[in-house]
Parts: structure tokens; C-alpha cells; sequence
């Protein structure tokens, strides 16, 4: 239902985009912008009302109540959640058992053969490059 709200929602925005933008203003002459446009008064006189002035106060009604409907439905909590089909377990985590560890020998009791690996002996961390001028 919120999907549906949100793309009648952006859908309406753009086509009051559009019918505020095609329409013509008052006094839109060049004379109303040097004070010749006087006589018209600011709510009276206008004229009738044309469709493209009746169409963005339909388009602006809805805008509004989509606006007011999504805001409404956003500041409900949700009933749903990614928890609710996570069975829940009454039991404590299992902890692996410690395993016991022989002491380290200062020095092996007999050399190793010649043909086994050494164990590599932990080296230093590399100092970081010098910056090139």
C-alpha cells in the first residue's frame, strides 16, 4: 500500500510540475513588469477559472493528501519484523571445551631430519615505504 502511495505520490508532483509550468501568468505582458499591469487587482477580476487552473487544484489536492497519508503511515509502528521468524532458543551457547596444552620445550630432544621443514620463524613487520620527492 505504501509503494502504491509513494508512486501516486512522485507521479502527481511531476504533472504539477508540469501544469504549473505550462500555464501562463497574470500580467505575464511586458508592460506588468514596469507598473503597467495596475489595473488588475490581486484576487478580483481574474476572470473564469480554465481547465489547466481547475487541473492544479486537482493536482495540488492530492499532493497534499498523499503528503498527509505517507506522513500518517510513516509514524506508525510496524507489526512486522526480520526477528519474528528467528525461532527463539532457550538454551545458553555451548563453549567449546578447553583443550589442554602441553608445555613448550626450551630445545627439541632430538634435531628434526633433513628432510623436513624448518617452522619459519616470525619476522618484523616491514617499515612503510619512503615517500618518493
Amino acid at each position: 500500500m505504501t509503494i502504491l502511495l509513494i508512486i501516486l505520490h512522485v507521479t502527481v508532483s511531476i504533472a504539477m510540475i508540469a501544469i504549473v509550468l505550462l500555464q501562463s501568468g497574470k500580467g505575464a505582458e511586458m508592460g506588468a513588469s514596469f507598473g503597467a499591469g495596475g489595473s488588475q487587482s490581486v484576487f478580483g477580476a481574474g476572470g473564469g477559472s480554465t481547465f489547466m487552473s481547475k487541473l492544479t487544484t486537482a493536482a495540488a489536492i492530492i499532493f497534499m493528501l498523499t503528503s498527509l497519508t505517507l506522513a500518517y503511515r510513516s509514524s506508525q509502528p510496524t507489526s512486522s519484523s526480520i526477528m519474528t521468524s528467528v525461532p527463539a532458543s532457550n538454551a545458553a551457547p555451548q563453549i567449546p571445551a578447553a583443550v589442554p596444552q602441553q608445555p613448550m620445550q626450551a630445545k627439541p630432544s632430538a634435531p628434526a631430519p633433513a628432510g623436513a621443514p624448518q617452522p619459519a620463524a616470525p619476522q618484523a613487520p616491514q617499515a612503510p615505504a619512503a615517500p618518493k620527492k
